[in-house]
């Protein structure tokens, strides 16, 4: 079974068009490699847990840093919770709150 990666609502599809071209462009190519051969073709430094169900997404870019929030649902399916420009050494913890709020409404 492949994996999927998909948005949660309109709300991240927002915050992603929100990002630098470059970024975006980047995590769009991370969710390809991930659809294509899973997350063993990742680069190392890409993809960090953060705690209970939520992991990130690392990219790099011109401007700086972001990062997609993510939990794993049943059926190989990666779904992206929060997307942001990152501007703190540490994950702000209201993107927390928000992506834990937000992983709620993933069946």
């Amino acid at each position: 079974m492949r994996w999927t990666v998909e948005t949660l609502n309109r709300s991240v599809d927002a915050e992603i068009e929100a990002l630098p071209k470059d970024m975006r462009a980047r995590l769009v190519r991370l969710t390809e490699l991930i659809q294509l051969f899973g997350f063993r073709s990742l680069p190392p430094a890409s993809v960090k847990h953060l705690d209970e169900k939520l992991w990130e997404l690392r990219i790099t870019g011109r401007d700086g840093i972001s990062r997609a929030i993510y939990v794993t649902a049943s059926g190989q399916r990666v779904v992206i919770l929060r997307v942001f420009i990152k501007k703190t050494e540490k994950t702000p913890q209201r993107d927390l709150d928000l992506a834990r709020e937000r992983a709620k409404e993933v069946k």
